[in-house]
This record gives structure tokens, C-alpha cells and sequence, in this order.
């Protein structure tokens, strides 16, 4: 492996984060500096972000770290129009309201792995529609669209895979490259960046912001993207069969969180624990030497520091404690997540598939069923064998609740209030 003058692009490249780059030795004399002003976009589309977009928070992290600043910006502006990038179909276009409420919530977890303010390498939090939003159209045209060819624009992956399957693109997502280009040259103007990061799939649209700052005067530009993950198994990182593996609290919680990162696969460990702690690599090391049992050590290690990272030590060691009450004692622990059913309704009867619906661990009655069928669910740590099953009163235990469990590992508490 090559060496890098600066620390970043050394910690990026040991620890598997590097993909492509425009040009390294460029990049590379920046950051050793101190001088690298890098951005990653985050479009607005849901209240958080989940684990597929934790690699790119974790390069901004690693930027600061080493003495660089960082930008995330908020996609306030492009969510409006939708990335065509990696999708086979238009995106819902949302409401300003709805944009505005995702992007409130999504800026929390940044909190945790950036730190914020005034100083040379203090992260800054912007959003596009600061400049997007007040945009006249005809302007836009003749300062920025004139430096796009539709030829180039149409090889661009985004665009040719749409065309070539013969499934719609619109002309609204269509301008999304030439907004995302704008935002690159815009904070070079506004805050110096000089560097955009990303996942692989953004490579176009990044290479096409560094064209556009040239012909527009900027700074020289950089681009730097991460591979974007998948397990050993070829599965997409940040999806499970239960959803998507969100980072903010209110959409997973931290049980479920580490959860997640405790079933990791043995062939990812190693290289799970480089991308999302910030353990050191001799640690790192001698956990994915580990074999047999041994190996769920490292695993719950990978759990507890990649779940502090976005939900902080305590939460993280609470939900190691939990699983270690959970699965090695075989109690009922009492901070599993729960969720509550009126006592009325526990009363009068609820079925066995419809509570397991409830508690969101099947997403309906037939795959409920599927399950009963195949031995999955259980009650109270008791197999489910009819799935006209009533569950009332007499099945809540000392505490009060009622524990439904998935499998070995997924467990919810349902809870009557």
C-alpha cells in the first residue's frame, strides 16, 4: 500500500474507505496541511439516515480528526427534485413541511461524530436551499447550464442505466446533476471547499461539480468516493429483512442498533470494525484473528463501540448488558424495547400474529404465519404452535408485560397501558 504524506488519506486508505479519487496527490498535499475543506450531501427524504449513509459521516469524522474541516450539508434544496442515482424509479417528490421536519430530525446523529463552531477545523452544517431555492430559472440556465453537454449528461450512469432498461427519467431528475454541481462550486465560493466525498454511485456527479468549478473559476476542486457496502453475502449494508438499520433513536432503537452490528457476519468483523468504530487497528487485528465461539467476542466489541458511536457509551454498554441478561442469564430484561397496547384491548383478547405485527417483528399476519409455521415466534420464550393464539392477562409476567421474541435474537416487550 502506498504512503500518504497526510494522516487522512493514511487512515482512510488502512481502514478501507477509499474507492476512487480525481487526483491523490492533490488531495493528499491539501490535507496534510490542513487545508482540506470537504463536503458530503445528504438528501432529506426520511426523518434519518441509516447505516449505508454512516461510511461518508465516518470520513468526515476522520477528516476532522486529522486536522481538516468538514461540511454536511443538508439536501433541503435537492430533495425537492430527487437523486436519480442507484434508482430504478422517480422518487416521491415530498412536501417543503415534510423536507424541512426529515432534515430537523436527520442533523441530530451529525452531533455525535462531528464537533461544530467557529474554530479553523470546526464542522460547518449547511443546507442547499440557502442558494438553490432563490434561484431564477433563466439565470441558472445561462451561468450554469450552458457548461453541460446533454451528450455527456446521458452517458452518465444515472441517466444511461434509466434509458437503456426504457424506464422513465424525468426532466426534474434529470437537472439533479447540474444542481449537485452548482452546490460544489457555491461552497467553494461561500466556505472554501475544495473537496467532495461520497459513495461510488455519486462518482459522476462529483467529477461533473470539479468540471464545473473550472470552467466557472474556482479553486482546483477534488473528488474522493467510498465503496458503497455490501455484506459477505452480498446483501446491501443498512437493510434487513425487518427494514432499514436507521441511525436516529427514534426509528431504531439502540437495542435494535446493536443488535444489528452483534449479527454481523464472521467474514465482515474485521472489516466492519475498521470502517465504523475508531478502535485502533492493533486491536482491531487481534479480534479478526479469533475463530469458533471466540469470534462473537469481537463481534459484541464491533456492537458496543459502533452503537457508541451514534448513540453514545451509555446506551451502547445498556444495550450490551441487555443482550448479555437477554441470551446468556435467560431473563426478561426490563430495557428490551417495548412497545404499548391499550389494556383494554390485552383484556378483550389480541391474536397471537396481530401482536406480533404490532411489535413490528413481521410486517404482516401472513408472514406472521410463515413463521409460526417455521418455529420462529415465541412467547414468553415458548414456541408459538397455533396461530389462533389469544394472548390475554394471564400471559403478562411479573412486570407486566408480555416478551415476544424472533428468532434467537429480535425481542420486543409488549406492554399494556
Amino acid at each position: 500500500m502506498t504512503a500518504h504524506k497526510s494522516d487522512f488519506l493514511n487512515i482512510l486508505a488502512e481502514r478501507g474507505y477509499i474507492h476512487q479519487c480525481s487526483d491523490f496527490g492533490g488531495l493528499d498535499a491539501l490535507a496534510a496541511k490542513g487545508q482540506a475543506v470537504a463536503y458530503v450531501g445528504y438528501d432529506c427524504t426520511a426523518p434519518s439516515l441509516h447505516v449505508g449513509s454512516l461510511i461518508s459521516i465516518m470520513m468526515l469524522h476522520w477528516l476532522q480528526a486529522t486536522g481538516n474541516k468538514p461540511i454536511a450539508l443538508m439536501g433541503g434544496g435537492t430533495t425537492r427534485v430527487g437523486d436519480p442515482s442507484g434508482k430504478d424509479e422517480t422518487r416521491v417528490i415530498r412536501s417543503i413541511e415534510e423536507i424541512e421536519a426529515n432534515k430537523e430530525s436527520i442533523k441530530t446523529v451529525f452531533a455525535k461524530l462531528l464537533t461544530f463552531g467557529s474554530g479553523k477545523t470546526d464542522a460547518i452544517m449547511a443546507d442547499n436551499a440557502e442558494w438553490l431555492a432563490p434561484l431564477n430559472y433563466i439565470e441558472f440556465l445561462r451561468d450554469v447550464g450552458r457548461h453541460f453537454s446533454v451528450n455527456r449528461m446521458l452517458t452518465m450512469d444515472s441517466a444511461r442505466m434509466r434509458l437503456e432498461r426504457e424506464q422513465e427519467l424525468s426532466f426534474i431528475e434529470f437537472n439533479y446533476m447540474l444542481l449537485q454541481a452548482y452546490d460544489f462550486v457555491e461552497q467553494a465560493k461561500r466556505y472554501g471547499c475544495n473537496v467532495q466525498m461520497g459513495g461510488s454511485d455519486q462518482w459522476g456527479n462529483i467529477v461533473t461539480g470539479i468540471d464545473l468549478g473550472r470552467r466557472m473559476g474556482t479553486h482546483q476542486l477534488y473528488g474522493l468516493t467510498c465503496p458503497l457496502l455490501t455484506t459477505s453475502s452480498g446483501a446491501k449494508m443498512g437493510k434487513t429483512a425487518a427494514g432499514a438499520v436507521w441511525l436516529n433513536e427514534a426509528e431504531l432503537s439502540p437495542y435494535d442498533y446493536w443488535q444489528f452490528w452483534r449479527n454481523t457476519e464472521d467474514a465482515d468483523v474485521g472489516r466492519f470494525l475498521r470502517l465504523f468504530t475508531v478502535l485502533p487497528l492493533s486491536e482491531i487485528e487481534r479480534l479478526e484473528t479469533l475463530e469458533g465461539a471466540e469470534i462473537n467476542e469481537a463481534k459484541k466489541q464491533l456492537a458496543t463501540a459502533a452503537t457508541a458511536m451514534v448513540h453514545g457509551h451509555a446506551k451502547a454498554d445498556a444495550a450490551a448488558e441487555t443482550a448479555r441478561k437477554t441470551f446468556e442469564q435467560g431473563v426478561t430484561a426490563t430495557d428490551l424495547p417495548t412497545v404499548t397496547i391499550p389494556r383494554a384491548e390485552l383484556v378483550a383478547g389480541i391474536g397471537v400474529l396481530v401482536a406480533f405485527v404490532t411489535a413490528g417483528l413481521v410486517k404482516s399476519n401472513g408472514e406472521a404465519r410463515r413463521q409460526v409455521q417455521g418455529g420462529g415466534l415465541r412467547v414468553n420464550d415458548e414456541a408459538v404452535t397455533d396461530e389462533k393464539m389469544q394472548l390475554g392477562p394471564a400471559h403478562a409476567t411479573s412486570d407486566g408485560a408480555i416478551k415476544l421474541s424472533l428468532g434467537k435474537k429480535r425481542h420486543v416487550l409488549l406492554r399494556p397501558v
